[in-house]
Protein backbone atom coordinates (compact mmCIF):
# COMPACT_ATOMS: atom_id res chain seq x y z
CA UNK A 1 0.00 0.00 0.00
CA UNK A 2 1.37 3.47 -0.90
CA UNK A 3 2.21 6.17 1.61
CA UNK A 4 -0.58 8.30 0.16
CA UNK A 5 -3.08 5.55 1.00
CA UNK A 6 -1.89 4.86 4.53
CA UNK A 7 -1.81 8.55 5.55
CA UNK A 8 -4.93 9.73 3.71
CA UNK A 9 -6.94 10.32 6.94
CA UNK A 10 -4.46 13.09 7.85
CA UNK A 11 -6.01 15.21 5.09
CA UNK A 12 -9.10 15.59 7.30
CA UNK A 13 -7.23 16.61 10.46
CA UNK A 14 -7.90 20.07 11.92
CA UNK A 15 -5.21 22.78 11.74
CA UNK A 16 -3.01 23.47 14.72
CA UNK A 17 -4.36 26.36 16.84
CA UNK A 18 -2.88 29.85 16.51
CA UNK A 19 -1.50 29.56 20.03
CA UNK A 20 0.91 26.90 18.74
CA UNK A 21 2.66 29.55 16.60
CA UNK A 22 2.43 32.38 19.15
CA UNK A 23 5.46 31.08 21.05
CA UNK A 24 9.27 31.43 20.90
CA UNK A 25 10.41 30.64 17.37
CA UNK A 26 12.94 27.95 18.26
CA UNK A 27 10.28 26.08 20.24
CA UNK A 28 7.93 26.21 17.26
CA UNK A 29 10.68 25.12 14.86
CA UNK A 30 11.44 22.04 16.93
CA UNK A 31 7.82 21.21 17.64
CA UNK A 32 6.91 21.39 13.94
CA UNK A 33 9.07 18.32 13.32
CA UNK A 34 6.74 15.36 12.95
CA UNK A 35 3.66 17.48 12.26
CA UNK A 36 1.77 17.08 8.97
CA UNK A 37 1.87 19.86 6.36
CA UNK A 38 -1.11 19.75 4.01
CA UNK A 39 -2.09 21.70 0.91
CA UNK A 40 -5.48 21.60 -0.83
CA UNK A 41 -5.99 22.72 -4.44
CA UNK A 42 -8.58 21.91 -7.07
CA UNK A 43 -6.42 18.89 -7.95
CA UNK A 44 -6.66 17.41 -4.47
CA UNK A 45 -4.79 17.31 -1.15
CA UNK A 46 -1.04 16.72 -0.92
CA UNK A 47 1.51 16.88 1.87
CA UNK A 48 3.42 14.91 4.44
CA UNK A 49 5.41 14.84 7.64
CA UNK A 50 7.71 17.78 8.34
CA UNK A 51 11.26 16.45 8.79
CA UNK A 52 13.36 19.63 8.57
CA UNK A 53 12.90 23.24 9.72
CA UNK A 54 14.98 26.38 10.32
CA UNK A 55 14.27 29.25 12.70
CA UNK A 56 14.74 32.96 11.93
CA UNK A 57 14.26 35.81 14.44
CA UNK A 58 14.81 39.27 12.95
CA UNK A 59 15.52 41.04 16.25
CA UNK A 60 18.87 39.27 16.65
CA UNK A 61 19.44 37.33 13.43
CA UNK A 62 21.34 38.97 10.54
CA UNK A 63 20.15 36.23 8.20
CA UNK A 64 16.46 36.91 8.89
CA UNK A 65 14.65 38.85 6.18
CA UNK A 66 13.29 41.36 8.67
CA UNK A 67 16.65 42.17 10.26
CA UNK A 68 16.85 45.55 8.48
CA UNK A 69 13.18 46.35 8.74
CA UNK A 70 9.93 45.80 6.90
CA UNK A 71 9.71 45.84 3.11
CA UNK A 72 6.96 44.87 0.65
CA UNK A 73 8.72 41.51 0.21
CA UNK A 74 8.86 40.55 3.90
CA UNK A 75 5.65 42.23 5.12
CA UNK A 76 4.01 38.90 5.96
CA UNK A 77 6.88 37.99 8.27
CA UNK A 78 5.78 40.88 10.51
CA UNK A 79 2.18 39.65 10.54
CA UNK A 80 0.01 37.49 12.75
CA UNK A 81 1.45 34.20 14.03
CA UNK A 82 0.05 31.21 12.22
CA UNK A 83 0.19 32.73 8.75
CA UNK A 84 2.40 31.85 5.79
CA UNK A 85 5.36 33.90 4.64
CA UNK A 86 6.26 32.85 1.09
CA UNK A 87 9.13 34.44 -0.79
CA UNK A 88 11.03 33.82 -4.02
CA UNK A 89 14.64 32.69 -3.60
CA UNK A 90 17.26 33.67 -6.19
CA UNK A 91 14.43 34.68 -8.52
CA UNK A 92 13.59 31.02 -9.16
CA UNK A 93 12.29 29.00 -6.20
CA UNK A 94 9.56 29.71 -3.68
CA UNK A 95 10.09 29.04 0.02
CA UNK A 96 7.42 28.47 2.67
CA UNK A 97 7.76 29.89 6.18
CA UNK A 98 5.31 29.94 9.07
CA UNK A 99 5.11 33.18 11.05
CA UNK A 100 5.74 32.89 14.78
CA UNK A 101 5.62 34.96 17.98
CA UNK A 102 3.62 38.19 18.21
CA UNK A 103 2.52 40.44 15.39
CA UNK A 104 5.31 42.86 14.46
CA UNK A 105 8.11 40.64 15.78
CA UNK A 106 9.24 39.43 12.32
CA UNK A 107 10.05 35.84 13.23
CA UNK A 108 9.35 32.71 11.21
CA UNK A 109 10.22 29.08 10.63
CA UNK A 110 11.31 27.90 7.19
CA UNK A 111 9.86 24.50 6.26
CA UNK A 112 12.78 22.86 4.51
CA UNK A 113 11.52 19.33 3.81
CA UNK A 114 8.65 16.91 4.24
CA UNK A 115 8.30 13.17 3.88
CA UNK A 116 5.52 12.76 1.25
CA UNK A 117 2.52 10.88 2.62
CA UNK A 118 -0.63 12.34 1.07
CA UNK A 119 -1.17 12.90 -2.66
CA UNK A 120 2.21 11.47 -3.63
CA UNK A 121 1.23 11.01 -7.28
CA UNK A 122 -0.04 14.59 -7.43
CA UNK A 123 3.30 15.82 -6.14
CA UNK A 124 5.10 13.64 -8.67
CA UNK A 125 3.04 15.09 -11.51
CA UNK A 126 4.12 18.58 -10.45
CA UNK A 127 7.77 17.68 -9.96
CA UNK A 128 8.22 15.30 -12.90
CA UNK A 129 7.43 11.63 -13.38
CA UNK A 130 11.04 10.46 -13.03
CA UNK A 131 11.73 12.21 -9.72
CA UNK A 132 12.43 9.78 -6.88
CA UNK A 133 9.96 9.93 -4.01
CA UNK A 134 12.65 11.07 -1.55
CA UNK A 135 13.34 14.07 -3.83
CA UNK A 136 9.74 15.23 -4.25
CA UNK A 137 9.85 17.71 -1.36
CA UNK A 138 13.43 17.50 -0.06
CA UNK A 139 14.47 21.15 0.11
CA UNK A 140 12.31 24.30 0.34
CA UNK A 141 12.13 24.95 -3.40
CA UNK A 142 11.14 21.39 -4.25
CA UNK A 143 8.61 21.42 -1.43
CA UNK A 144 6.84 24.49 -2.80
CA UNK A 145 6.80 23.08 -6.32
CA UNK A 146 5.40 19.75 -5.09
CA UNK A 147 2.63 21.55 -3.17
CA UNK A 148 1.97 24.19 -5.86
CA UNK A 149 2.88 27.05 -3.52
CA UNK A 150 3.69 30.47 -5.00
CA UNK A 151 3.75 34.13 -3.99
CA UNK A 152 -0.05 34.01 -4.25
CA UNK A 153 0.05 32.05 -0.97
CA UNK A 154 2.07 34.70 0.87
CA UNK A 155 0.10 35.76 3.95
CA UNK A 156 -2.26 32.76 3.83
CA UNK A 157 -3.83 31.84 7.16
CA UNK A 158 -2.61 28.42 8.25
CA UNK A 159 -5.87 27.91 10.12
CA UNK A 160 -7.73 27.80 6.80
CA UNK A 161 -8.65 24.96 4.47
CA UNK A 162 -6.14 25.52 1.64
CA UNK A 163 -2.85 25.31 3.56
CA UNK A 164 -2.49 24.04 7.12
CA UNK A 165 -0.38 22.04 9.56
CA UNK A 166 -1.95 19.32 11.66
CA UNK A 167 -1.08 16.80 14.31
CA UNK A 168 0.20 13.58 12.72
CA UNK A 169 -1.58 10.25 12.76
CA UNK A 170 -0.74 8.08 15.76
CA UNK A 171 2.96 7.19 15.81
CA UNK A 172 5.04 4.47 17.42
CA UNK A 173 7.04 6.88 19.57
CA UNK A 174 9.05 10.09 19.74
CA UNK A 175 11.12 11.07 16.74
CA UNK A 176 14.92 11.44 17.11
CA UNK A 177 15.15 15.21 16.62
CA UNK A 178 18.50 17.00 16.60
CA UNK A 179 19.59 20.62 16.15
CA UNK A 180 22.28 21.52 13.60
CA UNK A 181 23.74 24.68 12.07
CA UNK A 182 21.59 26.28 9.39
CA UNK A 183 22.42 25.81 5.71
CA UNK A 184 22.42 28.00 2.62
CA UNK A 185 23.21 31.24 4.48
CA UNK A 186 26.41 33.20 5.13
CA UNK A 187 25.62 35.06 8.36
CA UNK A 188 25.06 33.28 11.69
CA UNK A 189 25.22 30.02 9.77
CA UNK A 190 26.75 28.23 12.75
CA UNK A 191 23.75 28.83 14.99
CA UNK A 192 22.06 25.48 15.77
CA UNK A 193 18.67 26.71 14.60
CA UNK A 194 17.97 23.94 12.09
CA UNK A 195 16.00 20.94 13.30
CA UNK A 196 15.90 17.57 11.55
CA UNK A 197 14.78 14.00 12.07
CA UNK A 198 18.05 12.13 12.59
CA UNK A 199 18.81 9.63 9.86
CA UNK A 200 15.78 10.56 7.76
CA UNK A 201 16.35 10.16 4.02
CA UNK A 202 13.91 12.97 3.21
CA UNK A 203 16.02 15.68 4.90
CA UNK A 204 17.72 18.01 2.41
CA UNK A 205 21.39 17.33 1.75
CA UNK A 206 22.87 14.32 3.50
CA UNK A 207 20.96 12.52 6.21
CA UNK A 208 22.04 13.71 9.65
CA UNK A 209 22.98 10.94 12.08
CA UNK A 210 22.42 10.97 15.80
CA UNK A 211 25.76 11.08 17.60
CA UNK A 212 26.63 8.06 19.70
CA UNK A 213 26.99 8.58 23.46
CA UNK A 214 30.54 9.67 24.22
CA UNK A 215 31.27 10.59 20.60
Amino acid sequence: MRNSDTAAPAAQTAPLPRAFYDRPTLDVARDLIGKTLLRRTAEGVAGGMIVETEAYVSAIDPSAHGFRGQTPRNRSMFGEPGCAYVYRSYGIHFCLNVVTEGEGVAAAVLIRAIRPQVGVELMRARRGGRVAERDLARGPGRLCQALALTLADDGADLLGSALWIAEPPASDGALPIIATPRVGITQAADWPWRFVVAGDAYVSGRAVKMESPGA
